[in-house]
């Protein structure tokens, strides 16, 4: 650590970024069974060690006061410091950026999984897992610069063979069973809360594509993987992004509807939302409270009219079917809305029932 550091600034420097690197080295270690559980563990408390360091630095003590006193809270003797929620409202106040938004999605995740080993879990949050490790650099290095990086300690986890032997499918399909129901409705009910913005930034979630690099040139294949950052407003970067995903293009046959939703997945991605505004008792379901929404908003024709009338941008009528179909964009119009104060029961008192 430099010597230009305060004592308080590089103690839980050096633990953050202790901790951040053996978070890697267990997500990395194929025989580990708790991989997901020990790097979360392990992510969380970098996390709260690197936000403290930046208090620290910026001459923040970050404890807890006494009620109605300046002391500082002590809990066995010593101050009571702030939690990785407290971290978070303190660093960002009333700013809900997807990196802040990963970082909500584990913590409750991390009290989950402390007791219990789900070595299923990996797959479906590798995408928040890697999202976690980058925007805890990003931070890093923007707060203390590029000296303490870690991008020489790679998070691409090696395997052992592309050639899928009897024994390891079956390992894969036992990785692959369901998650336990409280995990599984946590992660769905955490990601329906949020906006298609935040869902598609890289920060909430990194998505990957790992292919084969390709050189005809020595000098151009010193590196096995490089990584292209997706960012639209360099145009540099954004021509490279574009060859990569070019090599991925698929045939496709033509699809109705691609991309639409049907009223009970919109009612179900709306529900939590309502939830937490209105409370855990109210009701969001697809045959009266989203219908009534539906014909509130006028995004769909009223009984009688011509079917075909709809608000492009929401719904769309799907005469083949005879039905409705829905964009992500009236989810995220629904979900604006709920979170308004006594709109949910202003819409429920519209009249027209669904037809």
């Amino acid at each position: 650590m430099p010597k230009t550091l305060p004592r308080e600034v590089k103690i839980h420097l050096e633990k953050a970024t202790e901790s951040a690197l053996l978070a890697v080295d267990i997500y990395n270690k194929p025989a580990t069974k708790f991989r997901s559980g020990g790097y979360i563990v392990l992510m969380c408390l970098a996390w709260t060690a690197l936000f403290h360091s930046i208090f620290f630095q910026k001459g923040i003590k970050p404890f807890y006061r006494q009620k109605d006193s300046r002391k500082y809270l002590k809990v066995d003797g010593d101050y009571k410091a702030w939690e990785l929620g407290e971290c978070l409202q303190q660093h960002y106040g009333d700013k809900h950026p997807a990196a802040r938004k990963n970082i909500e999605f584990f913590i409750p995740l991390r009290n989950k999984l402390e007791h219990r080993s789900m070595p299923q879990l990996d797959i479906h949050i590798f995408g928040e897992c890697q999202a976690f490790l980058f925007n805890f650099e990003d931070l890093l290095l923007e707060e203390f610069g590029s000296k303490y990086a870690l991008n020489e300690h790679g998070f691409i986890s090696l395997q052992f063979s592309h050639v899928r032997h009897e024994d390891q499918q079956k390992a894969i399909r036992e990785m692959q069973k369901p998650l336990a129901k409280e995990i599984k409705n946590y992660i769905d009910t955490f990601r329906s809360s949020l906006t298609t913005d935040i869902i598609d930034d890289l920060q909430y979630s990194y998505k990957v594509y790992i292919i084969p690099k390709l050189s005809n040139h020595q000098n151009s294949s010193d590196l096995a993987v490089e990584f292209v950052k997706y960012n639209p407003n360099n145009p540099e970067e954004m021509e490279k992004y574009n060859k990569v995903t070019a090599l991925l293009k698929v045939n496709q046959v033509q699809v109705a509807n691609a991309g639409k939703l049907k009223a009970g997945e919109v009612a179900s991605k709306v529900e939590p939302t309502v939830k937490q505004i209105v409370g855990q008792n109210a009701k969001f379901n697809a045959s009266s409270h989203h219908a009534r929404a539906a014909r509130f908003y006028k995004v769909r024709p009223s009984k009688g009219e011509d079917k075909r009338k709809t608000d492009p941008r929401y719904c769309h009528y799907d005469e083949a079917h005879n039905d409705y179909v829905y964009t992500h964009e009236w989810v995220n119009f629904l979900k604006t809305e709920m979170a308004k104060e006594g709109q949910y029961e202003k819409v429920m008192k519209h009249k027209e029932r669904s037809g």
